[in-house]
């Protein structure tokens, strides 16, 4: 097991990794909200909220096959209430999380798997989550280019290679996807991202770029930045299925939310590359 240290908006960020698992300090995510004092209250506020403890089961009961969802339940029904409170210790004891830790000693603290780190800093503060998702990756493309492990798959759970600020020596196609929404109706959830961060479908990219598409897809050109709001989309865009919007209607939002966190991200990086005296 190894330790790293990222900065995000200036607080240190201990991650700890075991055979490609990553976990997140979310007592260092905390204190970017209140300082160094109190963090465990943070966090075990954050446990009390009903839609915190859905997705906690939600992903014990998809990655641990040793979870116990009645005890579980339990919670849950108990969410809400002003007598209600939960610890991690607690949550572990009782349905046997996985997903969730506390650590002693050195970079001790609370640490949650990053799929779980980043739900609770979108609690803290939905830019914030974007920077700490962005310099994770970077971390994992250092280790990438050290352990030839595959970032890509480690953050977005799918089989693509990750190359920072590529040049886009691409054609795109001649179609306005974003007036035009006929094409709606039968695409794909993976098309509708594809199409909000690159403008165009896997499909119609692989017909343009034949010779790329060999080897590559349109995803390998991406830009940290892009890639940092593409993972974030997934995660709204599955939050949105769950509450019933269209596609017409997700596309809409989802392209705000892009077009929104991309201008940050984008306009960071203009700052960074300034000279100082």
């Amino acid at each position: 097991m190894k330790n790293n240290i990222i900065f995000v908006q200036d607080v240190p960020i201990t991650i700890t990794s075991d055979n490609e698992k990553d976990y997140i300090c979310i007592s260092d995510i905390a204190k970017a909200k209140i300082g160094d004092s109190k963090t465990d209250d943070v966090i075990r506020n954050w446990l009390r909220n009903r839609i915190t403890l859905e997705f906690l089961g939600t992903w014990e009961y998809l990655y641990n096959p040793n979870f116990k969802p009645v005890e579980f339940d339990g919670f849950k029904k108990e969410a809400g209430l002003h007598t209600f409170t939960l610890s991690v210790s607690k949550l572990i004891e009782k349905t046997n999380a996985k997903g969730i830790y506390v650590k002693k000693g050195k970079y001790g603290g609370t640490y949650a798997h990053k799929d779980i780190a980043f739900e609770f800093a979108s609690a803290i503060s939905p830019v914030f989550k974007l920077y700490l998702i962005k310099e994770f990756q970077r971390l994992k493309e250092k280790e990438n280019n050290n352990t030839e492990w595959n970032i890509k798959r480690i953050l977005t759970k799918n089989n693509y290679l990750i190359h920072t600020d590529a040049i886009k020596n691409y054609i795109l196609p001649n179609i306005d996807y974003y007036n035009d929404k006929s094409w709606l109706k039968y695409a794909e959830e993976a098309d509708i991202l594809n199409v909000i961060i690159f403008k165009t479908t896997a499909k119609e990219w692989k017909i343009l770029n034949p010779i790329l598409a060999k080897n590559s897809n349109m995803r390998d050109y991406a830009t940290i930045n892009e890639l940092t709001v593409l993972s974030n989309l997934e995660t709204h865009n599955a939050q949105l299925i769950k509450e019933g919007k269209s596609k017409e209607k997700r596309f809409e939002i989802l392209l705000d939310i892009a077009n929104y966190q991309l201008n940050i991200l984008n306009s960071a990086d203009e700052v960074k590359s300034i000279p100082t005296k």
